[in-house]
């Protein structure tokens, strides 16, 4: 699909943001606290909120970064980053980790997990996963929060509490962050207690419903003891509404939560950071709609009273073998369902109404870190951590436009009927718990030529999830109508048999089990499948770095490493409703086996980079590092098959340099990575009727082979006058994936990297300009991003749209009412031009089935239902207005 602004080759090839397509935030200088520069390879640096004083004030000031466990400034740290500011977050409206999906980081790529919002996949420089959303997987880019790795993918779409810059530090960080960070980490930082009253409150509406509210208050410090609270409410209504009485539209999100912190510094050289928050996100999945049908242009058939698929009056093969070829049978393909439309542009309604409440992903927890000034050489920490995550999902986000065969059978004998086999609409039920304690303790400190970092770590998680998949609705007997067949969310009452629904755990059926095995606890549902995993990781870790006096302490010399041991387990216990796998269900006679698994493995991860200072203002470093994702299992597959980890070796080179009196920055990166033993996801969705799989996901991951990832990055930011700054980022990544044979049948089948284009680019206009009214400032910023079309399946050589999304505000900054109190008002939006394209797109109903025989050739080819593309759309524009108080 065409992005349907005619004005996006302009704007890129005529302004082209100055011809900048840049960098993932807008940084400024100090003085006037613009928003965050790109700085690094690919790197944004942080604005004055999180900057150090510059010494021009005419020029671009220093950040701070604490990607080496260590504060440091990002010009002079060897490693490349992208730093989005506080600043930037405000600017560019972004209120949840989903808003950075438009490509405001080029090298990051954020995209929800199938249309879902309870789920999100992230990714950098190629390493992004296709499915980590189970109880025994992990993603390839460690998320952390406040230095605390977050290990699952559910819940990372809460809402943003006061972040004072959100760090992307790319390449493998397998040395000082270590657990699953073979593409890079995602660490997010929050503003600290001040120990000042203050803070500030903003309130905020816009079109379709939205309303935000967020608190920040500092309270003074007493007994040396600081106390910071913030809370944050996000609403929006359906973009995409569901024609179903009672039942939520597509694209709704409800987020609010809170957070408390506190900071005790008893005696000098000591500080203690505590904190605590709790987020609530209730969402629905994006839209998924049919954007062609018959694509081949295949002749369409007709059933006849029987119900049997005819072309002429004669019977279509469905299938065509050799024999069927013979004896001349049609191909043909199946009608589609009056009601349903082909939808090429992103739909405001629904053909179909289905059933859809929100799901409510609930996170939260606890943090203690501690730091300790033992002597002028060596600091002490420890980053104590407890969180939890629990969603409870609702995922109906296609109706029939994702049924793989023919939506409806038409009853002739009685057309008023309903047709007992047109059951459509897969109505994806999760219910997940999971909770994790992390403990990690450092050394950090200098000697003389010598700084150093070395540390332990020890994690371990609890997950569980049980799930099923009805098909929520059935057709009459000839597609003009239809009733809702799965239990209405909130009804307590499930229709028997195989993926028929689910209902809430009745603690009557456990047969006393619960206290005994709690994970069989919810064996009672009619349920799809159920799995418990446990994981614990060990690690130590060092860097240290050698700045030899004798050199001119020019050359920097890094080495690191760290040794890990990921020692996971778990069992699936339900499939499918299958009784021999459930100890619950055979208490009688003890012989259920569950399918188990067990993942043990230890390595060592080294790094070395070798950074030269050629002046005060120009730095090249190059670097060889090595990480992981660890292994785990599949609990879509229907034996919970285990698979082994991938590793990664990167070699990388990189500049990083300031010039024309700091008021430009260019950073250059160039990098190879090649991926061992990738892990790649077959699967399929099963709507054969007279399956015991009808209407599930089936999937089986395996290492795959070997993948190549290239990349260049490239960053510039300009600061020609003190109110004006321009920033850009680019980003080309070159991939190369492996060919495999699918466990789940068939032959040799190309894979592909999801979410990765060639071609990213970002670039930033801010300006700001004081006007003599009350002490305020009027600022002005506009970016934009670009991405060219990328695949979004593993295992599908469909792409979908290229992509340029502008997002702009516009401000009247901190007028003073008093001394102590000002004023911003302002007007934003996302998507500013309001273009559409596809973001996600399957041509799997498209393409005819192919049945592979054992020696590899083809047996037959099905092309009995064939429909068309589903796809996913970006979010519509989206505007407001905003009243912010500082006090």
């Amino acid at each position: 699909m065409t992005v349907r602004s005619g004005l996006r080759l302009q704007l890129l090839m005529g302004g082209a943001l100055l011809a900048i397509t840049a960098a993932p935030a807008v940084a400024q200088t100090a003085p006037t606290g613009d928003s965050a520069q790109t700085t690094a390879a690919g790197d944004v640096a942080p604005t004055a909120d999180a900057a150090t004083a510059p010494s021009d004030q005419q020029g671009l000031g220093d950040i701070v970064v604490t990607a080496t466990r260590r504060e440091t400034n990002l010009q002079k740290t060897p490693i490349s980053i992208s730093v989005l500011s506080s600043q930037g977050i405000t600017d560019r409206h972004v209120q949840s980790l989903f808003n950075l999906a438009d490509g405001s980081i080029p090298s990051l790529r954020v995209a929800t997990f199938e249309a879902r919002q309870s789920a999100l996949t992230i990714g950098i420089r190629g390493i992004v996963p296709y499915d980590q959303n189970q109880t025994a997987r992990d993603g390839g880019v460690g998320v952390y929060i406040d230095g605390v790795a977050l290990g699952k993918t559910q819940g990372l779409n809460a809402a943003l509490f006061d972040i004072e810059r959100i760090e992307v530090l790319k390449g493998p960080q397998g040395t000082l962050f270590g657990r699953n960070t073979e593409g890079g980490a995602l660490s997010l930082v929050s503003k600290a207690p001040t120990g000042i009253l203050g803070g500030r409150v903003t309130a905020g509406v816009g079109n379709y419903g939205s309303h935000n509210a967020d608190l920040h208050l500092d309270l003074p410090s007493f007994y040396n003891i600081s106390l910071k609270f913030d809370g944050v409410y996000q609403h929006q209504d359906p973009t995409v509404k569901d024609p179903l009485t009672g039942s939520t539209g597509w694209n709704y999100y409800d987020r609010k939560g809170g957070r408390a912190a506190a900071r005790w510094q008893p005696i000098d050289g000591f500080t203690a950071d505590f904190a605590y928050d709790y987020a609530k996100d209730e969402n629905t999945p994006q839209y998924s709609q049919l954007v062609n049908y018959n694509p081949g242009n295949l002749p369409v058939g007709t059933f006849n009273s029987a119900g049997a698929l005819q072309l002429n009056g004669v019977a279509c093969g469905g299938t065509i073998t050799p024999v069927q070829a013979a004896a001349g049978r049609p191909i043909c393909i199946a009608p589609k369902a009056p009601l349903v439309g082909v939808h090429p542009d992103r739909q405001t309604v629904a053909d179909v109404g289905v059933p859809q409440q929100p799901s409510v992903d609930i996170t939260h927890g606890f943090s203690a870190n501690l730091k300790y000034k033992l002597a002028p050489w060596i600091e002490l920490r420890s980053i104590t951590a407890w969180r939890g995550v629990s969603t409870d999902q609702w995922d109906n986000s296609g109706g029939p436009e994702r049924s793989t065969f023919a939506p409806f059978v038409p009853n002739t004998a009685n057309p008023t009927a309903i047709n007992t086999t047109g059951t459509f609409s897969r109505y994806s039920l999760s219910f997940l718990r999971q909770h994790q304690f992390s403990q990690e303790v450092q050394a950090v400190g200098s000697i003389p030529q010598f700084d150093y970092v070395v540390g332990g770590y020890y994690y371990t998680e609890q997950a569980s999830e049980y799930a099923a998949t009805p098909l929520s609705n059935q057709w009459n007997g000839d597609g003009t109508a239809y009733t809702v067949r799965s239990p209405i969310p909130g009804n307590s009452t499930a229709i028997s048999g195989a993926n028929s629904g689910y209902q809430q755990y009745d603690p009557s059926c456990n047969n006393g089990l619960a206290a005994t095995a709690p994970q069989f606890r919810n064996s009672c549902q009619f349920i799809t499948r159920a799995s418990a995993a446990t994981d614990h990781n060990y690690s130590v870790f060092g860097n240290l770095t050698f700045t030899p006096e004798a050199l001119g302490n020019v050359v920097h010399i890094t080495a690191g490493g760290r040794w890990t041991k990921d020692d996971r387990h778990g069992l699936l216990y339900v499939v499918n409703n299958r009784t021999d796998l459930n100890p619950v269900t055979t208490v009688a006679n003890s012989t259920a086996t569950p399918f188990t698994f067990k993942n043990n493995i230890s390595r060592f991860d080294p790094m070395i980079n070798i950074a030269f200072d050629a002046t005060p203002d120009v730095h090249l470093y190059a670097k060889y590092a090595t990480g992981f994702r660890a292994g785990g299992a599949n609990d879509r597959s229907l034996q919970f098959n285990a698979f082994g980890p991938e590793a990664v070796k990167s070699y990388e080179i990189g500049a990083k340099m300031d010039f024309l009196q700091h008021r430009a920055r260019l950073n250059l990166a160039g990098y190879i990575m090649d991926r061992k033993n990738t892990q790649f996801d077959f699967d399929y969705f099963d709507t054969n009727g007279s399956s015991v799989t009808n209407g599930s996901h089936i999937e089986q991951t395996v290492n795959a082979g070997n993948s190549k990832i290239r990349g260049i990055e490239a960053d510039l930011t300009v600061k020609p006058f003190p109110e004006l700054t321009l920033t850009g980022s680019y980003a080309y990544t070159y991939w190369k994936a492996p060919s495999a044979i699918s466990p789940l049948g068939g032959g040799l089948q190309q894979l592909y990297i999801v979410y990765t284009p060639n071609n990213a680019a970002s670039g930033a206009i801010d300006y700001v300009t004081p006007i003599h009214i009350a002490d305020a400032s009027v600022r002005l910023h506009l970016d934009g991003n670009y991405a060219s079309s990328q695949y979004s399946f593993q295992l599908e050589p469909t792409k979908t749209d290229a992509s340029f999304v502008m997002n702009g505000r516009l401000a009247l900054a901190d007028i003073s009412v008093n001394d102590h109190n000002k004023v911003t008002v302002s007007v934003w939006a996302r998507n500013l031009l309001d273009t559409t394209y596809i973001y996600r797109r399957s041509a799997a109903n498209s393409t005819p089935v192919q049945n592979i025989g054992a020696n590899g050739q083809l047996v037959s080819t099905n092309y009995g239902g064939i429909l068309g593309d589903y796809a996913n759309f970006n979010p519509p524009r989206t505007w407001g207005l905003e009243l912010s108080a500082k006090f």
